[in-house]
């Protein structure tokens, strides 16, 4: 009886370590699962906001709502971009259920003009020492002049639109005005003290720890930040993205259009070629596409269409050149009006302008001036090729007899007698008998 209290005893012993082990296991799982549940998403951006940064930031704001993320943080380092890429961004960003927080960083960064905006519109704005941020004054992304009243309206717009950002997150709504109406721009620590920006950080890590335990206001409610600790995800731009942002560059956008006319001409120059003509449409689809998200005027684009007609005519009508200096003049002045912005970052470098006119100008001198050389050539062949022509009397010629010219033995007839083994000048074609005259 002793004996099997004793083994009862230790039976339960036993499951009760057992329960223990596997309770303290689950609060183990459970405490690591929770801890890795908890995850910050980061994004960088940097350059012009384009359409290409528009679809990334959106693309990021609506995953880290379906994946359930903490926070987006957005590092953010731009001189300004597209309004309308700008609006788009910003819509997303008003609307999120998840917390975004913009963090102009690193050092040597800034927030300028579209990105003054999106700044604001952070639900948690910070920036690293050395970085600033202002300058949100609108500008005519496409060169062309505005008139006065267009430019008020332009002005008073922006205006409007940061006060209505400003005022939902709190933030200085004076000086967000005076950042659009008189571009002013203040340095990290200004920006602290204004009230323009939370928190100034050098780090990522830093900045979440700083932003835990703060509560936000989105349009779902209330959000208290749980960020200390969490993992940082780094998103990463698509496929389809990268090479958006790749072919939107506007430099890159020219050299494509280029190189598509070019394939074109040299498809319809020497039909049949095939390649020259496939390679060339991707180009110009390319170009277009990317021209679809940049500040194009219009004028420009038609003025290089112009010249490529232009240097199409040369190569079928010998204009003696005229054509050619016209498709260049053509071809330079549509490269300068076809993007010309007040953001050196949209616009095309003028050394590849340079480039692309001189091998242009460079090819279509070789051409015209071959052309010109095989015009004035003397023929070879035919009547024009005989005509001029010295040959030997063979059988004396009074007034017909054969002489021997370019290999080949011809009836001929002269005004006057010629003896064998003279020379006689071919004078012109009648009939099959030659003209001739001693020479």
């Amino acid at each position: 009886m002793e004996k099997k209290r004793k083994g009862n005893w230790r039976g339960g012993a036993w499951v009760s370590l057992f329960s223990i082990l596997i309770g303290a296991l689950i609060l183990l799982l459970g405490s690591g699962k929770a801890e890795e549940g908890r995850f910050v998403y980061t994004v960088r951006v940097e350059g012009i906001i384009s359409a290409s940064s528009a679809d990334f930031m959106v693309s990021s704001i609506k995953r880290a709502q379906r994946d359930g993320a903490e926070a987006l943080v957005i590092e953010l380092d731009t001189p300004g971009g597209l309004d309308i890429s700008m609006r788009e961004i910003l819509k997303e960003m008003l609307g999120s259920s998840v917390p975004v927080i913009v963090y102009v960083f690193p050092g040597g960064s800034r927030a300028a003009s579209a990105g003054v905006f999106i700044t604001l519109a952070a639900h948690i704005a910070a920036m690293a020492p050395g970085t600033n941020i202002g300058a949100a004054h609108p500008v005519n992304m496409g060169g062309e002049k505005m008139d006065k009243t267009m430019a008020q309206k332009v002005v008073n717009d922006a205006a409007a639109y940061i006060r209505s950002i400003a005022q939902q997150r709190g933030r200085n709504v004076k000086w967000a005005e005076e950042a659009v109406r008189k571009s002013v721009s203040v340095t990290e620590k200004q920006a602290l003290e204004l009230h323009i920006i939370d928190l100034v950080s050098p780090t990522l890590g830093d900045l979440l720890s700083k932003i835990d335990g703060r509560t936000v206001k989105t349009p779902q409610g209330t959000v208290v930040l749980h960020t200390k600790g969490a993992n940082v995800r780094q998103l990463e731009m698509s496929f389809r993205d990268k090479v958006l942002k790749v072919i939107s560059d506007p430099t890159i956008a020219y050299i494509f259009l280029i190189l598509g006319f070019y394939g074109l001409f040299f498809e319809l120059s020497n039909p049949g070629a095939i390649l020259p003509g496939i390679v060339g449409g991707i180009f110009l689809i390319l170009a277009f596409f990317a021209f679809h998200s940049l500040p194009v005027n219009y004028a420009g684009l038609l003025l290089i269409i112009f010249a490529m007609i232009l240097f199409l005519a040369e190569v079928k009508v010998m204009s003696h050149g005229l054509l050619t200096v016209g498709g260049i003049i053509s071809m330079l002045l549509g490269s300068l009006m076809l993007i010309e912005s007040p953001v050196p970052s949209l616009s095309i470098s003028r050394l590849v302008i340079l480039v692309a006119v001189v091998i242009t100008a460079g090819f279509f001198a070789f051409v015209v001036t071959k052309g010109i050389r095989i015009q004035m050539k003397k023929p070879t062949t035919g009547k024009e090729g005989l005509v001029g022509e010295v040959g030997v009397v063979r059988t004396r010629i009074d007034p017909e007899g054969q002489i021997l010219v370019r290999g080949e033995i011809w009836t001929a007839f002269c005004e006057v007698p010629v003896e064998v083994g003279q020379k006689v000048r071919v004078l012109d074609l009648v009939g099959l008998k030659l003209k001739v005259e001693k020479v």
